[in-house]
């Protein structure tokens, strides 16, 4: 028996050298009380008045005050240990939010306090941009500060690369896609359009997102987006023998309407679409891990309610989720980017042009309007 457990671990996937995983969030409300101290610390330095944050909040009061994101964590967190442990990982999986309880740095602290010194973590934005990456860092960076500050040793911690073109984050989405097509009446399906939705940004973050070298033309952000959608048409096409047409477009935009952000807006582009005669849409969110607030309300609460103004027939199709297709991804990325830590040779999987993306974030990369310093990159104050 003993012969046995020593096989069994001999054989298992090693972490090493990481002693815990990291899900790390965004964080939401869970009660209407929350909902504008939640607000405030998402816009906090930007000076907007709380009578303000009061309007935006409706959104989430239409829903009890809930954002669905962190239950959403919950169940990912579930799926990932679960799929850890049935693959011998034997890695503890930790949760911490930027912006709501579990907070990023009461998380990292108990870690500290279980002893964890290596700490991979995985965010749940798939994207390079400097909301989807570096501000993520930013905020690694700050909680890994106010540690130090109260006298512990920070960790060290090492963000898994951009996951948008890995087959566990794809393969789902592709699912979804054709789900939507058949809930479709079948007289709109053949001639249908699909509209690949992502968080609009403003035009200059997208213009610097990614690598300095990878800077123009979009940038990484536009580019990672146009090639999974890319991805999916072909999937779907092989699948349905249909090439469905289709085109990115975004949501969520959230500055000063002078700033040029992302265009067109999901809403603007429907009734393009319904001008045009076009008698169905899939409204498809490869921009989202979750069907978080952002899903909810503006995908399946306004956008929805403005196709049906038009009268034109929509399907939203699911976003990853907790899919078990998605934890084995995070297993892999975690194994892989453990095994490249040791000094071992990998494969890295990655559909379309653009190829797996960079482990460790360079300097320049993604930048802020101001520089802070962030950790997880070759610019970290903590290696």
């Amino acid at each position: 028996m003993s012969d046995q457990r020593e096989a069994d671990r001999a054989a298992a996937p090693s972490p090493s050298p990481y002693d815990a995983l990291l899900l790390l969030s965004f964080g939401g409300p869970e009660g209407p009380d929350e909902v504008v101290p939640f607000l405030e610390n998402v816009t906090r330095g930007r000076g907007i008045p709380r009578e303000r944050l009061k309007e935006v909040g409706q959104h989430y009061f239409l829903f009890g005050g809930v954002s669905p994101i962190n239950a959403q964590n919950r169940e990912l967190l579930d799926v990932l240990r679960k799929d850890f442990a049935e693959h011998g990982l034997d890695l503890p999986v930790y949760w911490g939010n930027r912006n709501w309880a579990p907070y990023l740095t009461d998380t990292l602290r108990e870690m500290v306090a279980d002893g964890r010194r290596r700490i991979a973590v995985l965010a749940t934005s798939a994207y390079a941009s400097y909301s989807g990456c570096r501000q993520y860092r930013e905020n690694l960076a700050d909680a890994l500060a106010r540690l130090s500050e109260e006298g512990l040793e920070p960790p060290r911690v090492d963000k898994l690369r951009h996951y948008f073109n890995h087959p566990g984050f794809v393969r789902p989405m592709v699912d979804g896609v054709l789900k939507s097509l058949a809930g479709l009446p079948e007289e709109v399906r053949p001639h249908a359009h699909l509209a690949f939705t992502t968080h609009s940004i403003p035009d200059t973050a997208a213009d610097t997102s990614g690598p300095v070298e990878g800077h123009g033309e979009g940038g990484a952000y536009v580019r990672q987006h146009l090639d999974v959608a890319r991805v999916i048409v072909e999937a779907v096409r092989e699948e349905t023998g249909v090439e469905y047409p289709w085109r990115l477009v975004y949501q969520s935009r959230s500055g000063a309407p002078h700033v040029p952000w992302l265009e067109p807006d999901i809403c603007d582009h429907l009734e393009e679409l319904h001008g045009r005669g076009v008698p169905g849409v899939v409204m498809v969110p490869i921009g989202f891990v979750s069907d978080h607030m952002e899903v909810k309300y503006d995908l399946d609460t306004e956008a929805t309610a403005k196709a049906a103004e038009l009268g034109l027939p929509v399907a939203r199709s699911a976003t990853v989720g907790a899919d078990p297709r998605f934890a084995a991804a995070v297993r892999e990325l975690l194994l892989e980017r453990a095994a490249t830590e040791r000094g071992s040779a990998v494969e890295r999987c990655a559909l379309g042009s653009l190829g797996p993306s960079h482990d460790v974030c360079p300097v320049g990369c993604c930048p802020a309007r101001a520089p802070r310093p962030a950790a997880a990159g070759a610019d970290s104050p903590y290696a």
